[in-house]
């Protein structure tokens, strides 16, 4: 008895190999999230939005928060509609940095409290939703470059400031007691709109006037301190995604929003910059399936023992309908051209059975069932099949 041995071959994956081929996208897959812990944890603690009156990048608004508070104005950051509402009072201007942010619900809100408290609000580049709910009457025009203006208007604060910088979105307004100042193009990009009492809100269609970058150009920093210093408290609200309208309940039915909103944006980015690095890896590293290749057997395996194992593998999965039909298409194939049938005709029913029954003694068994009949129903049957295979031909070869 001969004995086998099975041997790793080309097309076996090893742990080795497997981590050969792995190993460069790993490496540059920790290298990836290593550095973006890194610089999500680096710029978490001092990260600020734009127009955030503590920051002193180009786009912050740390200049001229500083002069209004050397002018004698507090000035709070609220973070909440709950908090800007809060503190909103007749001696507060109420500046809302993103008013498109809100939504319908919180815009309601803040429109009662604005008009309850009678002080002044700011809206920077406010749109159609916005104007609807808090200035009604007024609706956004399109979109200009920013550039220096003039005035333009009778309103005290622009007429000092003189020339600004402004643009963004422009107004048209249906009130013939507002102030329309610095027009660009026909169309205001500054709007004051009087209220039912004291208090009045004023439209600017363009944050860089309140920017660090830009308030030391022309008259925006007169204006801006004009426009924002009007009344001794100043609540610079900035409105962001994660300010639901209600955080309460909104962390109590939802827990999970209540997770990702603790979530700063730099891990955010972090794990979409992953995301795409991995991807990108996977299609570097994917292999297409080429041509088959013929390689020669590191052994020579005798035809019986490839027969026998293969028998083995059938019994072993119970398919005696497989080797029924491996041993009938076989018989076909070898007893076709000792019929005159060629072999492309051999598993034809009506052209091998009758060049058959020409070949067989009188009397003898219909062969239809036994070359294209139903498979086997247990083991005895299909040996029973093969020795009848085998008997029928010998009948060929012999007659």
């Amino acid at each position: 008895m001969s004995r086998t041995t099975t041997s790793p071959t080309s097309t076996s994956i090893s742990p080795r190999l497997l981590w050969t081929r792995a190993r460069v996208p790993v490496l540059i897959a920790v290298l990836l999230l290593i550095g973006g812990i890194l610089f999500a944890t680096a710029h978490t603690a001092d990260h600020h939005m734009r127009l955030d009156p503590r920051s002193a990048d180009p786009e912050g608004s740390r200049a001229v928060a500083e002069l209004l508070r050397s002018s004698g104005v507090t000035v709070d950051v609220a973070g909440t509609l709950a908090d800007a509402t809060a503190a909103a009072g007749a001696d507060t201007t109420l500046l809302v940095t993103a008013p498109d942010l809100l939504t319908e619900e919180q815009l309601s809100e803040l429109r009662e409290t604005t008009t309850r408290s009678a002080g002044r609000t700011v809206l920077l580049g406010p749109g159609d939703p916005a104007l609807s709910a808090l200035a009604p009457g007024v609706v956004a025009g399109t979109s200009t470059p920013v550039t220096t203006l003039r005035p333009g208007c009778d309103l005290p604060a622009a007429r000092r400031a003189g020339d600004a910088d402004l643009g963004g979105t422009r107004y048209r307004t249906g009130t013939a007691t507002a102030d329309s100042c610095y027009l660009s193009k026909g169309l205001p990009t500054l709007v004051r709109v009087p209220g039912p009492g004291a208090g009045d809100t004023l439209l600017i269609g363009s944050t860089d006037l309140f920017t660090n970058e830009h308030l030391a150009r022309h008259g925006n920093a007169s204006l801006a301190l004009q426009l924002l210093g009007s009344h001794p408290h100043l609540v610079w609200y900035l409105p962001s995604l994660t300010d639901l309208p209600d955080d309460s309940e909104a962390g109590a039915d939802d827990p999970m929003a209540a997770f990702v909103a603790l979530i700063p944006s730099g891990w955010q980015w972090a794990t979409l910059q992953l995301a795409l690095a991995a991807l990108l890896a996977a299609l570097w590293r994917g292999r297409r399936l080429g041509p088959l290749v013929t390689e020669r057997l590191p052994v020579a395996v005798r035809a019986a023992e490839a027969t026998e194992g293969r028998a083995r593998l059938y019994r072993k999965a119970d398919a005696r309908d497989r080797a029924a039909t491996v041993l009938r298409t076989a018989t076909r194939t070898r007893i076709s051209p000792l019929l005159g049938v060629p072999t492309t005709d051999a598993h034809s029913p009506d052209l091998l059975l009758p060049a058959l029954s020409t070949r067989l003694p009188a009397g003898a068994a219909d062969p239809r069932d036994l070359l294209f009949g139903p498979a086997p129903a247990d083991d005895a049957a299909l040996i029973r099949l093969a020795d009848q295979l085998d008997a029928l031909e010998r009948e060929v070869r012999t007659s």
